[in-house]
């Protein structure tokens, strides 16, 4: 590395504890066993998806899932799934390793008691259509909830009833405040607003920012894929704009380090610690061979 250049990796970056678990669960059934299915992609990560694969890890889609033979181990990752999945595998005969975030799987559990409770109040949740972790939401109201993401999507809801908003787990906390207020404010009948964010994802944000600010420039490594990886970028970029988002180290422009002191090295949350490791080795190697 060239005298003087510092690279950094950041030590509150990387997997979330769901991500965490999931993996770990995988990577202790292909121990033991040859094979194992995962319904979508472990992680919205390309090379740790390949790592795991390399290992006898199957990816498979819900089609897919429905043509397995009795016996066959599928892992539901951390997003979690409809009710309609688990049917859909007991009928099938097939073995569940349920992978579920615990901060997800509470989320469920509450939508799903607001939804079959008496007073049945329209179920709205903030998130992102068609992301996995809100069709498993959207699951629990036997697919009546209204997904709204911005204000262009609320014409969907009805405000002459009760309304009970939940956020999907990675939203921001401000989205979410915003959200409440507009809906409380166009509403004619009761908003109860459940604050549903798993604040080890949100204070990434803030932590992540503040890393960026004290670097030259940053590296953030990121899954195309990933949604929590976008808006983390976002905020790397808008505290530093020499931020660059790279799936992996062959992505690096030596260009980006020219004159730089120091790098800081981030990602998502469904970035594996390695992947940055190999990112900093690779910064590493560029910047001693401008020495």
């Amino acid at each position: 590395m060239s005298a003087g250049v510092t690279i950094e990796v950041d030590d509150r970056s990387g997997f979330c504890f769901g991500v965490t678990a999931a993996i770990g669960k995988a990577e202790e059934e292909l121990a033991r066993n040859s094979g194992l299915y995962c319904l979508g992609d472990i992680v919205h990560n390309s090379d740790e998806v390949e790592r795991l694969e390399s290992k006898g890890l199957a990816t498979i889609t819900h089609d897919r899932l429905r043509q397995l033979p009795r016996g066959s181990s599928v892992l539901l990752r951390a997003h979690g799934e409809p009710p309609s999945t688990y049917i859909t595998a007991a009928s099938n005969g097939l073995r569940v390793i349920d992978a579920t975030c615990p901060v997800v799987l509470r989320l469920q559990q509450r939508i799903k008691s607001s939804f079959n409770s008496p007073e049945r109040p329209q179920i709205v949740i903030y998130g992102k259509a068609g992301h996995a972790e809100v069709n498993g939401l959207v699951g629990q109201t036997e697919g009546t909830a209204i997904v709204i993401d911005d204000d262009s999507s609320l014409d969907a809801i009805d405000f002459s009833r009760p309304i009970a908003l939940y956020s999907q787990t990675t939203k921001s906390p401000e989205g979410f405040r915003r959200m409440c207020s507009t809906i409380r404010s166009m509403a004619r009948a009761e908003v109860t607003c459940h604050d549903t964010i798993c604040r080890q994802v949100a204070n990434r944000a803030e932590l992540i920012s503040r890393f960026a600010e004290g670097h030259d420039v940053v590296l953030f490594v990121s899954g195309k894929k990933s949604s929590n990886g976008r808006v983390l970028f976002g905020h790397c970029l808008e505290a530093n704009p020499r931020t660059h988002m790279i799936a992996n180290a062959s992505e690096i422009d030596p260009q980006w380090l020219t004159d730089a002191r120091t790098i800081g090295v981030c990602g998502a949350t469904s970035t594996p610690r390695w992947l940055m490791e190999q990112v900093r080795e690779a910064a590493e190697r560029i910047t001693s061979a401008t020495d």
